[in-house]
């Protein structure tokens, strides 16, 4: 139990916890706000009952992940002044600015607007209203760009320099637009997207498999389904160009996700394993099962073989990241379940030109909307473990090839770290468990299919129907009126 002593270590297991707690709830809202200005148009567009129930509905989920999001953010960023002030100190002057952006630039755009967009239904304008729920959508996807933004200048750090122990910025958007910048802000801007219309789906499978309002949850779900037929194809193809860059810029985070001991010279493809059992401390693997020269036809991806693939055994163990088997296994389960939403994506196409998720054959699609309700969560593990290959990928940089962890951290006695991580652990276990509660309450209780529609007058169905179908006045706004 040596790390117990080790102040780095702990800070590090600190900065890793509560990271992996909050970014569960940003994924959602950024995902979720576009969802929302997607279901709100359509709504104002067609005058469609159950459009405005939907947003109604699936609003209450935007909220109670933005709350946990804003409680989970703040502490993480505190970090930087406590555990990390050598970093902080180092690369304020752009690091700093770049934050203040997200905090001022995004999460103040979106909470100014976050109260119109929830309480403002019946008060103000639906223009207007709508316009609220677009700079709540902005707001949130701009926290993604300034956040990509910094955590991809660690990765590749440009725009200036160090002078003595300072990063002194000469160029202001070079540094924004560093190397890594557009693929990270687009490989996570579709992560959200993705996870968030999956969890909507298989929210909304569940519904269906219960056969609660399986007709008012079939629009959801097609809805979902739609978007995602875009999406997912195109977050696989930008995973594998963020590949491509880490390949350039990172050779020993790739080895290391790869578990590529040894070198492939320039012309002749790397072999692929697709798993492995490795071990650093003999740097092999003691098992592995390859495609032969595979590797080097992923990365290069048509073009020539120009450069050598580089094996971890060409740096030496403090130049290099460790925790191999983790870097490699979270990389490949990212990968896995990208593929497995796409394939999902891509049946429940064919099963829906086939007519099977119309509102009077969606109820037996059993299979489906079982897949549906496993594929929900699966997004948030594929974010954590992009997440882990990105940052422990990294190490042993902070600044990657420019400050080391080890002299970003604040020089803390280990017990005062290993008391505020105790702390951290048990608020968030207790923050995870009221999430899951109210999260349920809200699945539980359904959506409120009585709400008065503006501008709607909801009369009663001759005849029984789906729960969840409407039947609205079908005469003018003003003759209703």
């Amino acid at each position: 139990m040596e790390f117990l002593s080790n102040s780095v270590v702990l800070s590090r297991m600190q900065f890793a916890l509560t990271a992996i707690f909050h970014i569960l709830w940003p994924v959602l809202t950024t995902g979720m706000g576009i969802y929302l200005v997607i279901i709100e148009g359509l709504w104002l567009k067609t005058r469609n009952p159950d459009y405005y129930l939907h947003a109604r509905f699936w609003s209450k989920f935007y909220i109670l992940n933005f709350g946990i999001g804003v409680a989970t953010g703040i502490p993480m960023e505190f970090q930087f002044g406590t555990n990390w002030a050598p970093f902080s100190e180092a690369v304020g002057n752009f690091f700093g600015s770049v934050i203040g952006f997200e905090a001022s630039w995004a999460f103040m755009l979106e909470a100014a607007f976050l109260g119109i967009m929830l309480f403002g239904w019946e008060r103000v304008n639906p223009t207007i209203h709508y316009l609220s729920t677009i700079l709540v959508a902005v707001g949130a996807n701009l926290s993604t760009l300034w956040i990509l933004t910094a955590n991809s200048w660690m990765q590749t750090p440009s725009g200036g320099e160090m002078v003595n122990g300072k990063f002194i910025v000469h160029d202001y958007f070079q540094a924004i637009l560093n190397p890594f910048m557009v693929n990270s802000v687009m490989h996570m801007f579709f992560a959200t997207l993705e996870t968030s219309l999956f969890v909507i789906g298989g929210i909304s499978a569940w519904y269906i498999l219960k056969e609660r309002h399986p007709a008012f949850f079939s629009y959801s779900l097609k809805i979902a389904l739609a978007a995602a037929i875009a999406v997912a194809p195109l977050q696989i193809y930008i995973g594998h160009l963020s590949g491509e860059q880490v390949y350039h810029y990172q050779p020993t985070k790739l080895a290391a996700m790869e578990a590529q001991w040894e070198s492939s010279p320039a012309g002749q493809p790397a072999d692929w394993s697709l798993v492995a059992i490795p071990n650093e401390k003999a740097q092999k693997n003691d098992w592995e099962i390859t495609v032969p020269n595979a590797l080097g036809y992923i990365l290069e991806f048509k073009k020539n073989l120009s450069e050598p693939v580089r094996g971890l055994k060409e740096w030496k163990s403090e130049d290099r990241p460790h925790m191999v088997g983790l870097i490699y296994y979270a990389f490949r389960v990212m990968i896995a379940i990208g593929f497995f939403l796409a394939g999902l994506v891509l049946f429940s196409t064919l099963q829906w030109l086939r007519g099977k998720l119309s509102a009077e054959n969606i109820t037996q699609q059993r299979w489906l909307m079982r897949a549906w309700m496993f594929a929900a969560p699966l997004g948030y593990i594929a974010v954590e473990s992009g997440w882990i290959v990105r940052c422990v990928g990294r190490q042993p940089w902070t600044l990657y090839g420019q400050i080391r962890t080890a002299d970003a951290a604040s020089r803390l006695p280990a017990s005062n770290v290993l008391v505020s991580l105790t702390g951290f652990a048990t608020v968030y276990s207790f923050l995870f468990i009221a999430v899951l509660y109210f999260g349920s309450r809200i699945i539980r209780r359904g959506p409120n299919l009585d709400l008065p529609v503006p501008g709607v007058e909801i009369t009663k169905p001759a005849v029984d129907t789906t729960p969840g179908e409407f039947v609205p006045d079908e005469r003018p706004v003003e003759a209703q009126q």
